[in-house]
């Protein structure tokens, strides 16, 4: 079985069942001191026209501002679909999306996502503001470019799983069905010097079942 075909199938299933959190993930990273951090962002599909059948990537769009970026070389990532009772845990290794195609998809992002973007240049994102509603006014009164487009700040980052585990709580016997899949790890090399590489193993290993190794695990 491909676990990467199964998540996005079952992502289109929740995605049917109105399911809101079929667009989200819980991103977990690991900061300079060590200690773990935890942030909800929108998990987008990235179609990549190289991949056989078309086969989406999965990604995260975000600032390079913000603190995140500097730990985001692996990361781990958790979608819980409630419609379906289904949760995955994805354990990935990142590499860029390439800047033409971040900045073509930042375009349907909405207005203030786009405000902030360009805001974070004056303060970074996560850094200290004396009040909500100075905030408020200093994005207000932003000079944007015109046209608008995305700033240099604006990145994206393709998750490439190595490990994948799927845990169906919707079983009549009420024993819970888990299941894990593993395939080699990519190297940890420059995330520049990865970005096709990396890219290229997801699109023909993500193909082929026989590059994951199923298990069945103990609930």
């Amino acid at each position: 079985m491909n676990p990467l075909a199964r998540f996005h199938e079952d992502r289109a299933r929740a995605r049917a069942e109105r399911d809101p959190c079929a667009e989200l993930c819980a991103l977990a990273t690991v900061n300079a001191e060590g200690a773990p951090e935890v942030r909800t962002l929108v998990l987008r599909d990235i179609e990549d026209p190289s991949a056989p059948g078309g086969e989406p990537h999965i990604a995260v769009f975000i600032n390079d501002s913000s603190p995140k970026w500097a730990t985001m070389g692996r990361v781990s990532a958790l979608a819980y679909f409630p419609a379906l009772k289904v949760q995955y845990r994805l354990s990935c290794a990142t590499t860029p999306v390439a800047e033409p195609l971040v900045h073509s998809r930042w375009q349907d992002r909405p207005e203030a996502p786009k405000k902030m973007d360009w805001y974070y240049a004056r303060r970074p994102q996560s850094s200290t503001i004396p009040s909500r509603h100075q905030l408020i006014e200093e994005v207000s009164s932003l000079a944007l470019p015109e046209p608008l487009a995305a700033p240099q700040s604006a990145r994206g980052l393709y998750l490439v799983p190595f490990a994948i585990e799927r845990l169906d709580l919707n079983q009549p016997d009420g024993i819970h069905d888990r299941r894990r899949w593993r395939r080699r790890e990519p190297s940890s090399s420059g995330r520049g010097e990865r970005t096709k590489s990396v890219v290229a193993a997801t699109t023909s290993e993500g193909a082929s079942e026989s590059s994951w190794k199923e298990a069945v695990l103990v609930p």
